[in-house]
């Protein structure tokens, strides 16, 4: 999935605006003016798009974990990772949420996803691990898609 696509569809699920979206931001340490929080969520083919890369959605993610969850005592901001890939965003998305199995499948479930514990686990085994699974974007898209049904009823 592209990263703009990404950073819109969960502004969406849990209906932050602007100022909330610094605010996320700005829990690791980052400061975005709203002038580059608009051209973030811009589609494409609009003029002022500007490309979200990896960082840039790792340090939203990992706000988003502060935001919910809060930073551990004694722990510090995490570094953004400049390579993510699927397995990691769900897996960020799961500690922000702090969702069991139970919780992911029946989110899944709403986007009429059927899938097993241990296909999800396999998702979020190290990649290493001889059952490790890559998650496609239409987990992630189906994952996001559930939260919004979910959360806001849409």
């Amino acid at each position: 999935m592209i990263n703009n696509d990404i950073l819109r569809r969960l502004r969406f699920v849990f209906d932050f605006n602007n100022a909330k979206m610094t605010k996320i931001f700005a829990h690791v340490g980052r400061e975005v003016p709203t002038e580059e929080m608009i051209a973030l969520l811009r589609k494409e083919e609009e003029e002022g798009y500007k490309a979200c890369n990896d960082t840039t959605l790792c340090q939203f993610l990992d706000g988003l974990i502060i935001e919910k969850r809060g930073l551990r005592e004694g722990a510090e901001i995490p570094k953004a990772i400049s390579r993510l890939n699927n397995n990691l965003i769900f897996k960020k998305l799961r500690v922000a949420l702090e969702m069991r199995e139970e919780d992911i499948l029946a989110t899944l479930a709403l986007a009429e996803v059927d899938m097993s514990k241990s296909e999800l686990g396999a998702l979020f085994r190290n990649p290493d691990h001889k059952n490790f699974k890559a998650c496609g974007d239409q987990i992630l898209r189906n994952f996001i898609r559930g939260l919004s049904l979910k959360l806001r009823g849409v």
